[in-house]
């Protein structure tokens, strides 16, 4: 019995250091800034329909006439899709679109998206509000 149970042990061992890491989620307020609003129209490059959370880069042209590379996260795939967002169908790489969300605290090139308009002027919710960046001490929302 005992050789039994050091077999177990072995292997469990061995399955909790080859297993892959598990990423942490984090907070709105951690990275994201809520007193940074952003409006950003510009050509989508790249969808990432990943877990915990989708991309997108989208190309927007700065003051001085260059062009900038944003990333912007939005909800996970299975939540988008809930909501009626179609991969590869309701917009695609090349689309012209508007994103309205959040900046990085960080001030970089890549924020929290919320709202975003597409080349049709449909308007979708791609992430979620808002938190309130206190790490959860304040209600979201007045609850009186």
């Amino acid at each position: 019995m005992t050789k039994r149970i050091a077999t177990i042990v072995a292997l469990l061992g061995i399955g909790v250091t080859v297993a892959p890491p598990i990423a942490a989620h984090h907070s709105f307020g951690a990275e994201y800034d809520v007193q940074q609003p952003i409006t950003l129209t510009g050509v989508l490059t790249k969808i990432e329909w990943t877990n915990p959370h989708t991309h997108i880069y989208l190309d927007v042209a700065d003051e001085r006439g260059g062009v900038v590379n944003w990333q912007l996260e939005g909800y996970p795939p299975v939540a988008l899709h809930r909501m009626g967002w179609k991969q590869n169908v309701t917009m695609k790489v090349g689309d012209k679109i508007t994103v309205s969300g959040w900046r990085a605290r960080d001030g970089g090139a890549w924020g929290h998206s919320r709202e975003i308009t597409l080349p049709n002027g449909e308007k979708m919710m791609f992430g979620p509000p808002a938190g309130t960046g206190d790490g959860g001490g304040n209600p979201a929302v007045d609850v009186r």
